[in-house]
């Protein structure tokens, strides 16, 4: 890790975007890369599965590597793979636009801290972000402690475990005993649940939880895709801003 902090810190000078001193940076990055450490027994357990299939498909180690590596984005690649022998390249691009556009909904929720920052930062931030960074650079914001430097830590740490686990996977193939039995899928969601929870600050917030999570429940059996996700954070949304609006109206 600490190699890592080395390279980048250097490396994000040319951005030139925080008063902070080389030491913050380091120290922030640091931080953010330790915060998102937690959450990486799923990304790596998702990364050997996609190397399995990578390679059941017909790629190569080196392109199912390159493919995470570029890419980044799990449930996208698992998509592109299910399509890879039997759809257009354009119909697998349209695809895993539509499964991305969850992505719009993290970034503007995470918006509203980055709006200091260059063009060319949010761009590395919004190439990186995975959902398990998001979730914990989200957190560091709410706690007061986050940072376009801890968030750029989230993000390396996902990304360098995200493409190593599917090069294993692509090398390691069918040997690979099903994980799924060691219950390591579950470790990213109740990870978020107990991040999410710490949001919580009266009323509104219950309500948009409340009405994200039965969207997302009934848009699961009803919805094809991930168009339940997308469904859930807008509904949510709609239904914590109304909730504020009328405690606003009462007071």
């Amino acid at each position: 890790m600490e190699a890592a902090v080395s390279f980048c810190v250097p490396a994000a000078e040319w951005y030139h975007i925080s008063p902070m001193s080389a030491t913050h940076r380091s120290a922030s990055l640091a931080r953010g890369f330790l915060d998102a450490l937690p959450l990486t027994p799923g990304v790596v357990m998702f990364g050997l599965v996609y190397g399995v299939a990578a390679r059941a498909v017909g790629l190569s180690p080196v392109e199912t590597a390159g493919m995470s590596a570029i890419v980044h984005a799990g449930s996208s690649q698992f998509a592109a793979l299910g399509m890879w022998l039997s759809a257009t390249p354009g119909a697998i691009v349209l695809t895993t636009l539509i499964i991305n556009l969850r992505h719009l909904l993290m970034g503007a929720s995470v918006a509203p801290y980055l709006r200091h920052l260059p063009l060319r930062w949010k761009m590395l931030l919004a190439l990186w972000m995975s959902d398990e960074s998001y979730a914990t650079a989200i957190a560091a914001y709410e706690r007061g402690r986050g940072s376009e430097w801890h968030f750029l830590g989230a993000n390396l740490c996902i990304w360098i475990v995200w493409w190593p686990s599917g090069l294993a996977g692509a090398l390691a193939g069918q040997s690979i005993p099903d994980l799924s039995r060691y219950g390591l899928e579950m470790v990213f969601p109740l990870a978020f649940i107990g991040l999410a929870a710490s949001f919580f600050k009266g009323r509104a917030s219950a309500v948009a939880a409340g009405v994200a999570a039965v969207t997302a429940v009934l848009g699961a059996v009803w919805l094809p895709g991930n168009w339940h996700i997308i469904g859930a954070g807008l509904l949510g949304s709609l239904a914590g801003l109304a909730a504020v609006r009328e405690g606003g109206a009462r007071s």
